[in-house]
């Protein structure tokens, strides 16, 4: 009974650790606070923050606001409960509160850093269940202003959990993904071992972002005539794509076995360039051999098959996507019951699983 309860205790340190890098709300970050305390936020809980906050450096820059903020509420919910602070977390709060106007001037930035980290699928104990992936990612911090194509979305989280679930299917497989946004796909696409990674995207500043990211994740951007990278397993291409305008003959050249997407069907207006898209990728007549996996007839198709990761956030424009892939001779099947990745992200409190559907595309034609 003791080692169990010291291997929980570890735990619950280690999630908290995690949900911090990961950049979880602060109100997610102080439930696990509270959680690691036994129900409070204690001393050595506050202390094991303080030395994660300030000791914690993302590619040499810190997310000042993010930190800050958890310290407060930190602060601020251990007075109410009439609990003990300790020292180092008044003197630090306090030596933010004075940098504060000159934090302000020296970060204008509207991107923060995270590092989302996959653990193994293993649960004997915490010792056992190790960290099998850590993505570092530049994500944007202002959704508001339209810079959407660089934040992480659960239908992103969802369908990496599915391929490090799954890593039978992709490795060795041509995967092709559009819509990459901040390209925590790709980072697990290399990592099962894909044979190609393309990325795209169709917002050049998104684009940027991403081969940042790549960049931060020691992975190679492959260029053309580049030899070096022809003989790196750590490469990805990162190519700009555009629906509308794409044709036939530009995408001739890719011919993926695996076509991804993570909350591509966000604006019915798009919706037909992306069913067409989908189409012309999935009908490839040089194609023909069978894509199967080793986990059952889940996974056994002929032909390109693509897996799109979405959250029905507006129905009129999931029928209309459904409508327009019926049209076009695709077929659509939700396997995120049946397919059910294994939950790699247990820290993640702000992550809904339940709300991502998993569709499995083939063309029937």
């Amino acid at each position: 009974m003791a080692d169990a309860a010291v291997q929980d205790a570890a735990e619950q340190l280690l999630y908290l650790k995690l949900a911090f890098l990961a950049g979880e709300p602060p109100a997610c970050v102080l439930a696990l606070a509270r959680k690691a305390g036994g129900g409070s936020i204690t001393p050595h809980v506050q202390n094991f923050l303080l030395e994660i906050c300030t000791g914690t450096n993302v590619d040499g820059r810190q997310n000042f606001t993010y930190t800050t903020t958890i310290f407060k509420r930190i602060i601020s919910e251990v007075e109410l409960s009439s609990g003990t602070v300790i020292d180092g977390l008044y003197e630090e709060f306090a030596q933010r509160m004075l940098s504060k106007a000159k934090d302000s001037l020296l970060n204008k930035t509207n991107h923060i850093y995270k590092e989302i980290s996959f653990l193994s699928s293993t649960h004997d104990n915490v010792s056992s269940r190790l960290i099998s992936v850590v993505a570092r990612l530049s994500c944007s911090s202002n959704m508001l202003e339209g810079d959407t194509g660089c934040s992480l979305w659960p239908s992103s989280l969802f369908l990496s959990e599915f391929i490090l679930s799954y890593p039978e299917i992709f490795s060795t497989k041509c995967c092709f993904e559009l819509g990459s946004g901040v390209g925590l796909v790709g980072i697990c696409l290399n990592y099962v071992g894909a044979s190609k990674v393309i990325l795209t995207d169709g917002d050049t500043s998104t684009l940027t972002n991403m081969k940042e990211n790549m960049e931060l994740n020691n992975l190679c951007i492959e260029q053309e005539n580049s030899e070096v990278l022809k003989e790196s397993k750590n490469k990805v291409e990162c190519k700009y794509l555009s629906w509308e305008d794409v044709s036939e003959s530009d995408l001739w050249g890719y011919q993926p076995d695996i076509v991804l997407g993570a909350d591509i069907m966000y604006d019915p207006v798009c919706v037909p360039h992306l069913v067409r898209v989908l189409s012309m990728l999935l009908s490839r007549d040089s194609r023909q051999g069978e894509n199967k996996g080793k986990s059952g007839d889940e996974f056994q198709t002929e032909g390109p098959v693509a897996y799109v990761a979405t959250v029905v956030r507006n129905a009129e424009t999931f029928n209309c996507f459904a409508k327009g892939a019926a049209d076009a001779k695709l077929s659509a099947i939700n396997i995120a019951s049946s397919a059910a990745p294994s939950n790699l992200l247990p820290y993640m409190l702000s992550y809904d699983r339940s709300s991502v559907q998993l569709l499995k595309i083939t063309s029937l034609s």
